[in-house]
């Protein structure tokens, strides 16, 4: 019975840790989405750190990225930039991977 307890901890703790480096993935993949877009937009400095900040927390809006992808498209289109939705998911797969790279680098 212990091994089985001891299973279901170690389980656990693996869905809490999986979980916890999706969201982190997550997180920097939107704050570099946010960079590529404020540079599109050509932002300030100071403007690109609020924005980057503005695209994590769309995230939360709902599950998935539509929530980001919409927030971008609006932004980028309302800044008068040449941008549509299949080159933002494009830009987003891109970013995953970015975003993955730079954690492996890191651990």
């Amino acid at each position: 019975m212990t091994d089985f307890n001891d299973r279901e901890r170690a389980e656990e703790a693996k869905f809490a840790m999986d979980e916890e480096t999706a969201f982190k993935l997550a997180a920097r993949r939107n704050r570099l989405l946010g960079e590529w877009a404020a540079e599109l937009m050509a932002l300030t400095e100071e403007e690109t750190d609020a924005y980057k900040k503005a695209v994590v927390q769309a995230d939360f809006e709902e599950a998935g990225d539509e929530d980001v992808i919409r927030k971008l498209l609006g932004d980028l289109t309302a800044a008068g930039c040449d941008v549509d939705e299949a080159a933002i998911r494009a830009m987003l797969e891109e970013k995953t991977v970015e975003a993955k790279r730079q954690m492996m680098s890191e651990s």
